[in-house]
């Protein structure tokens, strides 16, 4: 790979991130990347340590005269999502990410770019390097599989750490200092397949809907933007109403916190009604790409013609996962009433798969009130249980408590007033972040979370704003020099 971001200020921190570009970093295969920054604390004779899990924890002494401030860690998860559209040839397990610059971004061809954790992990990795900046004891942790299962900050021992302020790098708004995020969990529902053999005179056809942007489900579920499994569902529904079709299987989203951006579904209809079938889905792409036509200008319903099915689902189960599906509430359930803007409660239909004798679905649940995020699983559940679904459910996230008083808040704040000659704005964040999982293991802990601006997290849209960069370096090293006395 070339050095397309290296002349990029600073170039520390774009070094680094096109460095780690370089490395395979799906959650749960992150030894590739680990080992290169296991390799690099010892490179520059810091103290490196790995736990069994995995995670990292590298410690650089104070620089001379900073040696009575508080430790501070850096903290930042090293595995991405890894998201590419159909079509795209990208093999997450070996091939390096390829970043490239458009206008005033940095975007990656063809697939996520991995700035969500990557360039926190760079700006770590930069302070770790760097002989400039004035400090005083520093820690930096890298977790690993934040993305599926926040593994690396539950297994966190809770004295391995010595700090006593954290820097969570893993926001995504240049100007925005967040004291707060959500909970979460995840709720799944499988039905049990007994196929059919699929029916004499009937022609198959895959349902396909593509182009939509997808995006996080907690950080963009406020946008509006389509669900593509929740769409492909609509005109099955919409369809089945008055007309007879027999579907063979049905597959949408791949990740737990990603909104769907592809959904596809092969079915059967009479062969005396496909002139019907096909001029029902015309008309039906017409209609939501109006309803949509600002949010998802990509957006398309189609339908191609195929051989192979074979089976089958009976009608039952059909019938009952259809409605389930239909009915599973997706998005925003309520605001918070307290701190402007901010999503309290959402629910995301994140993943639809058909595996074998078994229809999966996996579903995410979030909220700043631990209450709200049970009734909100409740009333998923009910749907899937009203149609005969079997429900799993994982232990799920805490929530981290926003402390308006925190010492490092201040810092930050001076840090950024005196640098921009305004305010910046303190917010909680309608997403999970380890601050509230390492927040448990280390109650005195004060932490803050902060980073440059970014779009499209968690799909092949994810884009780096490159002028906010600089900022967000620049912040970090002004408040590095001015953590407190012990």
């Amino acid at each position: 790979m070339g050095n397309v971001l290296g002349h990029l200020k600073p170039e520390l921190v774009w070094n680094h991130f096109e460095e780690i570009c370089k490395y395979p970093r799906p959650s749960k295969k992150e030894e590739k990347i680990a080992a290169h920054i296991v390799s690099l604390g010892k490179k520059l004779g810091l103290e490196t340590i790995q736990d069994k899990y995995g995670s990292i924890l590298i410690r650089k002494p104070a620089t001379p005269g900073f040696e009575n401030r508080k430790t501070v860690v850096l903290q930042s998860h090293i595995d991405m999502v890894c998201e590419k559209n159909r079509g795209v040839e990208h093999d997450f397990d070996n091939d390096p990410i390829q970043p490239y610059i458009d206008g005033e971004w940095v975007k990656a061809k063809g697939t996520t770019l991995g700035a969500d954790n990557g360039i926190g992990v760079a700006a770590a990795l930069a302070v770790l390097e760097s002989k400039k900046i004035k400090h005083g004891p520093i820690e930096a942790l890298f977790t690993l599989d934040e993305e599926t299962g926040l593994t690396g900050a539950n297994s966190l021992k809770k004295n391995w750490m010595k700090a006593d302020i954290l820097i969570n790098m893993d926001s995504e708004e240049e100007g925005s200092l967040y004291i707060g995020c959500s909970g979460g969990l995840n709720t799944r529902a499988s039905f049990k397949v007994k196929p059919e053999k699929a029916p004499k005179n009937h022609s198959a056809f895959e349902v396909k809907v593509i182009g939509l942007k997808g995006g996080h489900s907690g950080l963009e579920i406020h946008v509006g933007r389509g669900n593509a499994v929740k769409i492909l569902v609509r005109m099955l529904y919409s369809y089945g109403k008055n007309n007879i079709y027999h579907m063979a299987s049905i597959e949408g989203g791949n990740k737990h916190n990603a909104i769907p951006r592809e959904a596809f579904a092969k079915v059967l209809v009479p062969k005396k009604d496909e002139k019907a079938f096909k001029k029902f889905v015309k008309k039906f792409d017409e209609t939501v790409k109006t309803e949509f036509t600002t949010l998802e200008p990509d957006l398309k319903v189609s339908i191609e013609k195929i051989k192979g099915v074979d089976k089958v689902f009976n009608s039952k189960l059909q019938k009952n996962l259809i409605n389930a599906l239909y009915t599973v509430p997706h998005g925003v359930i309520k605001m918070s009433p307290d701190i402007p803007d901010l999503v309290e409660t959402s629910t995301n239909l994140a993943v639809v798969t058909t595996e074998g004798k078994h229809v999966n679905i996996v579903t995410t649940q979030r909220s700043s009130v631990a209450s709200e995020i049970i009734d909100i699983r409740d009333m998923v559940s009910s749907a899937f249980e009203l149609a005969g679904a079997e429900l799993f459910y994982n232990d799920g996230y805490p929530g981290w408590k926003p402390d308006v008083n925190s010492e490092i808040l201040n810092v930050f704040k001076r840090a950024f007033s005196e640098l921009y000659g305004r305010e910046p704005e303190v917010k909680a964040i309608h997403a999970g972040l380890e601050c509230g999982i390492i927040k448990e293991k280390y109650p005195n802990m004060d932490m803050i979370s902060f980073g440059p601006t970014m779009f499209g997290v968690h799909s092949p849209d994810e884009r780096l704003k490159i002028d906010t960069v600089p900022k967000f370096w620049e912040q970090l090293v002004k408040v590095l020099e001015n953590v407190p006395i012990k």
